[in-house]
Protein backbone atom coordinates (compact mmCIF):
# COMPACT_ATOMS: atom_id res chain seq x y z
CA UNK A 1 0.00 0.00 0.00
CA UNK A 2 1.03 3.45 -0.59
CA UNK A 3 2.15 5.47 2.64
CA UNK A 4 -0.84 7.55 2.76
CA UNK A 5 -4.26 6.20 1.38
CA UNK A 6 -7.70 7.27 1.88
CA UNK A 7 -9.50 5.92 4.96
CA UNK A 8 -12.42 3.94 3.12
CA UNK A 9 -9.24 2.67 0.19
CA UNK A 10 -7.46 1.18 3.52
CA UNK A 11 -10.66 -0.65 4.81
CA UNK A 12 -11.49 -2.15 1.47
CA UNK A 13 -8.14 -3.40 0.41
CA UNK A 14 -7.75 -5.11 4.08
CA UNK A 15 -11.21 -6.81 3.35
CA UNK A 16 -13.14 -5.14 5.82
CA UNK A 17 -16.19 -3.57 3.28
CA UNK A 18 -16.48 -2.38 -0.10
CA UNK A 19 -15.48 1.38 -0.45
CA UNK A 20 -19.22 2.45 -0.81
CA UNK A 21 -19.55 0.34 2.58
CA UNK A 22 -16.47 1.67 4.29
CA UNK A 23 -17.46 5.10 3.52
CA UNK A 24 -21.09 4.44 5.03
CA UNK A 25 -19.27 3.02 8.02
CA UNK A 26 -17.02 6.37 8.45
CA UNK A 27 -19.81 8.36 8.18
CA UNK A 28 -21.94 6.89 10.85
CA UNK A 29 -18.60 7.34 13.48
CA UNK A 30 -17.71 3.25 13.53
CA UNK A 31 -14.35 3.75 12.12
CA UNK A 32 -11.54 5.10 14.55
CA UNK A 33 -8.27 6.29 14.03
CA UNK A 34 -5.60 6.71 16.60
CA UNK A 35 -8.50 6.65 19.23
CA UNK A 36 -10.69 9.59 17.19
CA UNK A 37 -13.65 8.97 15.02
CA UNK A 38 -13.10 9.16 11.41
CA UNK A 39 -14.28 11.69 8.96
CA UNK A 40 -14.95 11.15 5.06
CA UNK A 41 -11.80 12.06 3.14
CA UNK A 42 -9.50 11.13 5.95
CA UNK A 43 -6.29 9.71 5.19
CA UNK A 44 -4.00 7.05 7.16
CA UNK A 45 -1.26 5.26 6.99
CA UNK A 46 -1.68 1.75 7.01
CA UNK A 47 1.44 0.79 9.17
CA UNK A 48 1.88 3.23 11.86
CA UNK A 49 -1.74 4.38 12.06
CA UNK A 50 -4.07 2.40 14.10
CA UNK A 51 -7.72 1.96 12.84
CA UNK A 52 -10.59 0.36 14.97
CA UNK A 53 -13.95 -0.53 13.34
CA UNK A 54 -17.04 -0.96 15.78
CA UNK A 55 -13.91 -1.35 18.26
CA UNK A 56 -11.94 -3.98 16.95
CA UNK A 57 -8.48 -3.33 15.37
CA UNK A 58 -8.00 -3.82 11.21
CA UNK A 59 -5.29 -5.86 10.56
CA UNK A 60 -3.37 -4.05 7.36
CA UNK A 61 -1.45 -6.86 6.26
CA UNK A 62 -4.20 -9.79 6.04
CA UNK A 63 -3.87 -13.50 3.97
CA UNK A 64 -5.53 -12.73 0.42
CA UNK A 65 -8.20 -14.84 -0.04
CA UNK A 66 -10.04 -15.86 -3.65
CA UNK A 67 -13.06 -17.58 -4.20
CA UNK A 68 -15.89 -18.64 -6.56
CA UNK A 69 -18.86 -19.65 -4.76
CA UNK A 70 -22.27 -21.45 -6.88
CA UNK A 71 -24.91 -18.51 -5.56
CA UNK A 72 -28.17 -20.25 -5.14
CA UNK A 73 -31.46 -19.25 -6.31
CA UNK A 74 -33.45 -17.00 -2.97
CA UNK A 75 -29.96 -15.36 -1.75
CA UNK A 76 -28.93 -12.17 -1.66
CA UNK A 77 -25.71 -10.77 -3.02
CA UNK A 78 -24.17 -8.85 0.67
CA UNK A 79 -23.11 -9.92 3.78
CA UNK A 80 -26.05 -8.96 6.06
CA UNK A 81 -29.45 -7.83 5.89
CA UNK A 82 -31.56 -5.86 7.86
CA UNK A 83 -34.78 -7.60 6.70
CA UNK A 84 -33.37 -10.38 7.47
CA UNK A 85 -33.28 -11.83 4.15
CA UNK A 86 -30.77 -15.31 3.31
CA UNK A 87 -27.41 -13.58 2.18
CA UNK A 88 -24.16 -15.32 0.45
CA UNK A 89 -22.20 -14.76 4.21
CA UNK A 90 -24.12 -17.47 5.14
CA UNK A 91 -22.43 -19.69 2.59
CA UNK A 92 -18.88 -18.80 3.37
CA UNK A 93 -18.72 -18.81 7.28
CA UNK A 94 -15.84 -21.21 7.86
CA UNK A 95 -13.80 -18.88 5.78
CA UNK A 96 -11.31 -17.26 8.66
CA UNK A 97 -10.93 -14.19 6.42
CA UNK A 98 -13.67 -11.54 5.78
CA UNK A 99 -14.26 -11.74 2.51
CA UNK A 100 -16.93 -9.75 0.62
CA UNK A 101 -18.50 -10.07 -3.11
CA UNK A 102 -17.55 -8.95 -6.39
CA UNK A 103 -20.22 -7.41 -7.86
CA UNK A 104 -24.02 -8.92 -7.53
CA UNK A 105 -26.54 -11.47 -8.49
CA UNK A 106 -29.89 -10.76 -7.80
CA UNK A 107 -31.97 -13.03 -5.49
CA UNK A 108 -33.48 -14.36 -8.10
CA UNK A 109 -30.58 -15.63 -9.99
CA UNK A 110 -28.28 -18.31 -9.59
CA UNK A 111 -24.41 -18.92 -10.51
CA UNK A 112 -20.71 -17.71 -10.42
CA UNK A 113 -19.85 -14.97 -7.99
CA UNK A 114 -16.47 -14.24 -6.68
CA UNK A 115 -15.36 -13.22 -3.60
CA UNK A 116 -12.41 -11.86 -1.99
CA UNK A 117 -10.80 -9.47 0.66
CA UNK A 118 -8.64 -8.22 -2.18
CA UNK A 119 -10.09 -4.39 -2.37
CA UNK A 120 -7.54 -3.90 -5.70
CA UNK A 121 -8.83 -7.05 -6.91
CA UNK A 122 -12.34 -6.73 -6.90
CA UNK A 123 -12.06 -3.26 -8.16
CA UNK A 124 -10.58 -4.70 -11.42
CA UNK A 125 -13.32 -6.68 -12.03
CA UNK A 126 -15.82 -4.38 -11.13
CA UNK A 127 -14.78 -0.81 -12.73
CA UNK A 128 -16.36 0.05 -15.85
CA UNK A 129 -13.78 0.30 -17.85
CA UNK A 130 -12.37 -3.20 -17.66
CA UNK A 131 -15.32 -4.54 -19.90
CA UNK A 132 -14.28 -8.04 -18.57
CA UNK A 133 -16.78 -10.72 -19.83
CA UNK A 134 -19.37 -12.83 -18.06
CA UNK A 135 -21.42 -15.86 -19.73
CA UNK A 136 -25.27 -16.46 -18.60
CA UNK A 137 -27.41 -19.14 -19.45
CA UNK A 138 -30.61 -17.87 -20.17
CA UNK A 139 -33.75 -19.71 -20.20
CA UNK A 140 -37.02 -17.75 -21.47
CA UNK A 141 -40.60 -17.61 -22.23
CA UNK A 142 -42.06 -18.61 -24.64
CA UNK A 143 -40.32 -18.11 -27.90
CA UNK A 144 -37.45 -15.94 -29.55
CA UNK A 145 -37.39 -14.46 -33.00
CA UNK A 146 -34.89 -13.84 -35.39
CA UNK A 147 -35.38 -9.88 -34.65
CA UNK A 148 -35.41 -10.22 -30.95
CA UNK A 149 -31.66 -11.95 -31.17
CA UNK A 150 -30.50 -9.77 -33.47
CA UNK A 151 -31.77 -6.74 -30.89
CA UNK A 152 -29.61 -8.51 -28.27
CA UNK A 153 -26.78 -8.70 -29.85
CA UNK A 154 -26.25 -4.96 -31.26
CA UNK A 155 -27.98 -3.30 -28.06
CA UNK A 156 -31.41 -2.63 -26.80
CA UNK A 157 -32.19 0.80 -25.08
CA UNK A 158 -32.83 0.61 -21.66
CA UNK A 159 -33.30 3.63 -19.00
CA UNK A 160 -32.25 6.38 -21.67
CA UNK A 161 -28.70 4.49 -22.33
CA UNK A 162 -28.00 1.48 -24.82
CA UNK A 163 -26.54 -1.38 -23.99
CA UNK A 164 -23.39 -3.06 -25.23
CA UNK A 165 -23.22 -5.36 -27.90
CA UNK A 166 -23.39 -9.25 -26.35
CA UNK A 167 -23.00 -12.50 -28.22
CA UNK A 168 -26.27 -14.17 -27.87
CA UNK A 169 -26.91 -17.69 -29.13
CA UNK A 170 -29.83 -20.57 -28.91
CA UNK A 171 -28.74 -23.37 -27.18
CA UNK A 172 -32.04 -25.39 -27.14
CA UNK A 173 -35.21 -24.67 -28.31
CA UNK A 174 -38.90 -26.38 -27.65
CA UNK A 175 -42.26 -24.78 -27.47
CA UNK A 176 -42.82 -22.17 -24.83
CA UNK A 177 -39.20 -22.32 -23.93
CA UNK A 178 -35.94 -21.23 -25.31
CA UNK A 179 -32.61 -21.54 -23.89
CA UNK A 180 -30.18 -19.03 -24.78
CA UNK A 181 -26.41 -18.15 -24.08
CA UNK A 182 -25.09 -14.66 -23.57
CA UNK A 183 -21.91 -13.11 -22.71
CA UNK A 184 -22.22 -9.78 -21.89
CA UNK A 185 -19.15 -6.68 -22.15
CA UNK A 186 -20.31 -4.26 -19.34
CA UNK A 187 -22.31 -4.98 -16.00
CA UNK A 188 -25.56 -2.87 -15.69
CA UNK A 189 -28.14 -3.52 -13.15
CA UNK A 190 -30.41 -6.53 -13.80
CA UNK A 191 -29.12 -6.00 -17.24
CA UNK A 192 -30.63 -9.14 -18.97
CA UNK A 193 -33.78 -9.13 -17.28
CA UNK A 194 -34.77 -5.67 -18.66
CA UNK A 195 -33.19 -6.40 -21.90
CA UNK A 196 -35.78 -9.49 -21.89
CA UNK A 197 -38.30 -7.24 -20.48
CA UNK A 198 -38.14 -4.69 -23.15
CA UNK A 199 -38.79 -7.55 -25.76
CA UNK A 200 -41.88 -8.65 -24.05
CA UNK A 201 -39.78 -11.72 -23.07
CA UNK A 202 -39.75 -13.82 -19.49
CA UNK A 203 -36.90 -14.64 -18.14
CA UNK A 204 -37.70 -18.01 -16.16
CA UNK A 205 -34.25 -18.84 -14.91
CA UNK A 206 -30.85 -17.07 -15.42
CA UNK A 207 -27.39 -18.46 -14.20
CA UNK A 208 -24.33 -16.94 -14.52
CA UNK A 209 -21.49 -19.90 -15.82
CA UNK A 210 -18.41 -18.13 -16.73
CA UNK A 211 -16.67 -14.64 -15.75
CA UNK A 212 -13.56 -14.30 -18.15
CA UNK A 213 -12.18 -17.55 -18.74
CA UNK A 214 -13.08 -19.35 -15.07
CA UNK A 215 -15.93 -21.03 -15.73
CA UNK A 216 -18.37 -22.68 -12.59
CA UNK A 217 -18.10 -25.82 -14.30
CA UNK A 218 -19.30 -29.00 -11.62
CA UNK A 219 -19.84 -26.70 -8.43
CA UNK A 220 -22.98 -27.59 -6.66
CA UNK A 221 -25.21 -24.87 -5.34
CA UNK A 222 -24.31 -22.95 -1.97
CA UNK A 223 -20.54 -24.61 -2.25
CA UNK A 224 -17.54 -22.80 -2.79
CA UNK A 225 -13.49 -23.31 -3.85
CA UNK A 226 -10.74 -21.47 -3.76
CA UNK A 227 -9.79 -19.97 -7.35
CA UNK A 228 -6.39 -21.60 -8.10
CA UNK A 229 -3.35 -18.97 -8.91
CA UNK A 230 -3.38 -18.96 -12.56
CA UNK A 231 -7.02 -17.91 -12.70
CA UNK A 232 -6.52 -15.26 -10.26
CA UNK A 233 -3.60 -14.05 -13.06
CA UNK A 234 -5.60 -14.50 -15.68
CA UNK A 235 -8.77 -12.97 -14.75
CA UNK A 236 -6.41 -9.90 -13.69
CA UNK A 237 -4.77 -10.08 -17.19
CA UNK A 238 -8.17 -9.89 -18.85
CA UNK A 239 -9.33 -7.44 -16.35
CA UNK A 240 -6.02 -5.14 -17.44
CA UNK A 241 -6.61 -5.74 -21.41
CA UNK A 242 -6.96 -2.26 -23.20
CA UNK A 243 -10.13 -0.85 -23.20
CA UNK A 244 -10.07 0.43 -27.19
CA UNK A 245 -8.84 -2.78 -28.23
CA UNK A 246 -12.13 -4.41 -26.32
CA UNK A 247 -14.48 -1.71 -27.39
CA UNK A 248 -13.04 -1.98 -31.13
CA UNK A 249 -13.84 -5.73 -30.43
CA UNK A 250 -17.45 -5.35 -29.07
CA UNK A 251 -17.98 -2.98 -32.21
CA UNK A 252 -17.11 -5.25 -34.60
CA UNK A 253 -19.32 -8.30 -33.05
CA UNK A 254 -22.10 -6.07 -33.09
CA UNK A 255 -21.82 -5.10 -36.97
CA UNK A 256 -21.65 -8.74 -37.43
CA UNK A 257 -24.60 -9.56 -35.95
CA UNK A 258 -26.15 -6.23 -37.95
CA UNK A 259 -24.98 -8.07 -40.88
CA UNK A 260 -26.92 -11.74 -39.95
CA UNK A 261 -29.69 -9.87 -39.52
CA UNK A 262 -30.08 -7.96 -42.95
CA UNK A 263 -28.77 -10.97 -44.75
CA UNK A 264 -31.33 -13.46 -43.16
CA UNK A 265 -33.82 -11.48 -44.81
CA UNK A 266 -32.61 -11.50 -47.99
CA UNK A 267 -32.23 -15.54 -47.76
CA UNK A 268 -36.01 -15.89 -47.48
CA UNK A 269 -35.87 -14.81 -51.17
CA UNK A 270 -33.31 -17.25 -52.09
CA UNK A 271 -30.43 -19.60 -51.53
CA UNK A 272 -27.83 -18.75 -48.78
CA UNK A 273 -24.86 -16.43 -50.16
CA UNK A 274 -21.95 -18.62 -50.42
CA UNK A 275 -19.94 -15.80 -48.80
CA UNK A 276 -21.30 -15.03 -46.01
CA UNK A 277 -19.02 -15.66 -43.13
CA UNK A 278 -19.49 -19.26 -40.86
CA UNK A 279 -19.73 -17.02 -37.71
CA UNK A 280 -23.24 -15.85 -39.26
CA UNK A 281 -24.45 -19.22 -40.20
CA UNK A 282 -24.17 -20.58 -37.02
CA UNK A 283 -27.05 -18.58 -34.95
CA UNK A 284 -29.22 -18.97 -37.79
CA UNK A 285 -29.08 -22.67 -38.63
CA UNK A 286 -29.25 -22.91 -34.76
CA UNK A 287 -32.43 -21.36 -34.32
CA UNK A 288 -34.02 -22.89 -37.25
CA UNK A 289 -33.38 -26.13 -36.06
CA UNK A 290 -34.85 -25.53 -32.97
CA UNK A 291 -37.83 -24.22 -34.78
CA UNK A 292 -38.36 -26.91 -36.80
CA UNK A 293 -38.47 -29.46 -34.09
CA UNK A 294 -41.69 -27.79 -32.54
Amino acid sequence: MAKEVRLQKMLADCGIASRRKAEEMIAAGEVRVNGSVAKIGDKVDPKKDKVTVKGKPVESHVQEVYIMLHKPRGFITTMSDEMDRKCVAELVQEIPERVYPVGRLDRDSEGLLLMTNDGAFANAMMHPSKHVPKTYRVTVRPSITEDQLTQMAVGIEIEGRKTAPADVRVLSQEPGRVVLEMVLYEGRNREIRKMCEALGLEVARLKRIAIGPVRLGMLQPGKWRELTADEVKRLMAGAKADKRAQQNQMNRKGETKHDYHTSAARSQAGPRSAGRPAGQRRPRRRFDDGRSGR
